[in-house]
């Protein structure tokens, strides 16, 4: 075979075989510009992952860190049955303490600490020191993993971000109380639910009746509305936002709420009365 012959014979192969080799990364290589690459188990198909569920009810509080900014604590761990001073920082993306928090609910910081199994809830309104740290008064008279809400808004933009604390000792864990309508405060106040039944995605109305002794009680108002309620769901205790509603004194104190998913959650309910902070629980089944 003449050498001119043998040439031709090699471009064509070599032209084959680059043929081939661009069809196949085409198929089988990186994704081209503006393609989406697969979507992996675990990876944005889990609605707790983004803070979503369905793409449509926004859920917080699953992560110490979100869009630059960052909850840390100054320690990790308290003493139980001591009366600490729980100290933390809100810091950017510089690492700097953030300084600037609008007013939601007549507070520029919300601070909601609540035991693993969602007994032991605390509302507290730390103070901020000069150098951007924020510090509260907080005792834990049980055993176990806490998680710590920081509930603030920045930038016009709500945010909840969390952590864990721990409490030495061996912890006696509660198991969630079943779905109930009525609930009694530690000082004597009974409280009646009104919800009825409550799907995923849907607004719900939550309406709390509060008497004493069979009579109705006359609420204040209460970090600017009638109350205050806070919806953590069983499991991961991802934070829901509720909005308080205006209803009159007969109808008690009202919210609007929306469950991103089915499931259980707990709900803390706060109100004033005789000059004094009150808290009720509930147990709310969300069902499909």
């Amino acid at each position: 075979m003449s050498a001119p012959t043998k040439l031709a014979g090699f471009a064509a192969l070599l032209a084959l075989l680059l043929g081939g080799g661009a069809v196949a990364g085409a198929t089988l290589g990186p994704d081209r510009e503006g393609s989406q690459p697969p979507k992996m188990a675990g990876h944005g198909d889990t609605p707790a992952m983004d803070g979503m569920d369905g793409g449509a009810h926004p859920v917080r509080g699953l992560a110490a860190a979100e869009d630059g900014l960052r909850l840390e604590l100054a320690t990790p761990e308290l003493r139980r049955g001591r009366d600490e001073r729980l100290a933390f920082t809100i810091t950017g993306e510089d690492g700097l303490p953030v300084g600037d928090f609008d007013v939601t609910h007549t507070k520029r910081m919300h601070l909601i600490v609540v035991r693993r199994d969602m007994t032991g809830f605390q509302h507290l309104h730390p103070t901020q020191n000069p150098d951007g740290t924020w510090t509260t008064p907080l005792r834990l008279d049980e055993a176990g993993s806490y998680r710590v809400f920081a509930d603030f808004s920045h930038d016009g933009e709500p945010r909840t971000l969390a952590t864990d604390l721990r409490v030495d000792g061996t912890a006696d864990l509660q198991a969630l109380p079943a779905p109930a309508t009525e609930s009694r405060t530690a000082d004597g106040y009974d409280v009646r639910l009104t919800a009825g039944d409550a799907h995923p995605g849907d607004e719900a109305d939550l309406r709390f009746e509060i008497t004493r002794d069979g009579r109705p009680v006359h609420t204040d108002p209460y970090l600017g509305a009638g109350g205050h309620l806070v919806a953590l769901r069983e499991g991961d205790l991802a934070f829901l936002h509720v909005h308080p509603t205006e209803h009159g004194e007969e109808e008690g104190i009202g919210f609007d709420a929306t469950f991103p998913t089915e499931g259980r959650y707990r709900l803390f309910l706060q109100f004033k009365a005789d000059g004094r902070v009150h808290t009720a629980a509930f147990t709310e089944e969300v069902t499909r």
